[in-house]
C-alpha cells in the first residue's frame, strides 16, 4: 500500500521527509557502489581506492565520511605502527543494501520497457513540433 501524501508538497514537507534523505544516498553512484563492494569484506581506505576505477581519492574520502555519518558505513582504525582505517558495512548498511540491489535489478528488468516508452515518446514529439 502506497503511503498518502498531503497534497500541495511543500518545501517544508520534502525537507521533512526521511525518504527524501534515504533516497537522496542511494541515489548517488558512489555510495551505493562502495556499499556493494564493502558487502563482502572489510576494506582499507588504499585497498578502495584501487577497487573502484573512475572514483578520485578526493570523493572517495567525501563519500566514506558521509556514508560514517549516516551509519552505513563503521569506520574502525587498526592496530599497528603504520595509521590504518578499516571500513566495513554497518548492520544499518546492510539492512538497506537489499533494498537498493532490488531497486537495480527491477531497473535491469525494465531496462528495455523503459528505452521503448522513450522512444516512443520522443517520436511523439517529433511528430508534435513536425507538424
Amino acid at each position: 500500500m502506497s503511503p498518502r501524501i498531503a497534497v500541495p508538497v511543500s518545501t517544508q514537507d520534502r525537507s521533512a521527509c526521511a525518504a527524501v534523505d534515504v533516497l537522496r544516498r542511494s541515489g548517488d553512484k558512489w555510495s551505493v557502489l562502495l556499499m556493494a563492494v564493502l558487502e563482502s569484506r572489510p576494506y582499507g581506505f588504499n585497498e578502495l581506492d584501487r577497487a573502484v576505477d573512475g572514483l578520485s581519492r578526493r570523493i572517495l574520502m567525501r563519500t566514506l565520511r558521509t556514508l560514517v555519518r549516516d551509519g552505513l558505513v563503521d569506520r574502525s582504525p587498526q592496530p599497528g605502527p603504520a595509521a590504518r582505517v578499516e571500513y566495513t558495512l554497518s548492520d544499518l548498511g546492510r539492512s538497506l543494501l537489499p533494498l537498493i540491489v532490488a531497486v537495480g535489478r527491477w531497473a535491469e528488468e525494465h531496462h528495455d520497457d523503459i528505452r521503448a516508452a522513450r522512444t516512443r515518446h520522443d517520436d511523439a514529439v517529433e511528430r508534435i513540433d513536425a507538424g
